[in-house]
């Protein structure tokens, strides 16, 4: 995706998060960037914007691993949309304080790849997630990811055993 469309998906997404959070243009511009990872990133499996969203020295705090720097992050969305080719992300709640941004948020997908261990299931899945995103100089340096895992676990059981 060039520069002009990452700035148009931007600017809807002022317009989707209304910016009436707040009116400090830091705390808009680091939930532009956030939203931008839930709308390109996640559902669409965007990884070329990785380098304009992620600091080098990123940190991310997933269940069970932790991914360093842009290619960090760039191998767990591979991985994931490798098990869930479908994968969306859909905002429900966004918070911007200074350089935090929290967000609740609903995943949907279906399993159709390995996805912790296990073969695919072809179960399609729903779970609430809420993550947390310190930024700095309008890129994520580090996240804290909350997923629904037992959930997540009990839909993704075979049918015969939920």
């Amino acid at each position: 995706m060039n520069r002009i469309a990452l700035l148009i998906v931007v600017a809807a997404s002022v317009i989707m998060i209304g910016c009436s959070s707040s009116d400090d243009p830091l705390e808009v511009r680091n939930a532009e960037v956030v939203q931008v990872v839930f709308s390109e990133l996640w559902s669409k499996g965007s990884v070329e914007l990785i380098d304009d969203l992620f600091a080098e020295n990123f940190v991310g705090h997933f269940p069970g691993e932790t991914a360093h720097g842009r290619e960090g992050m760039r191998a767990q969305v591979n991985a994931h949309r490798q098990a869930f080719p479908d994968w969306t992300e859909e905002v429900e709640d966004m918070i911007a304080d200074r350089d935090r941004v929290a967000v609740r948020f609903t995943s949907r997908g279906t399993n159709l790849g390995d996805f912790l261990g296990h073969p695919p299931t072809g179960n399609r899945v729903e779970i609430s997630e809420v993550a947390i995103f310190r930024l700095s100089d309008s890129k994520i340096v580090e996240q804290w990811v909350y997923p629904d895992m037992l959930s997540l676990q009990r839909q993704l059981r075979p049918s015969t055993q939920r």
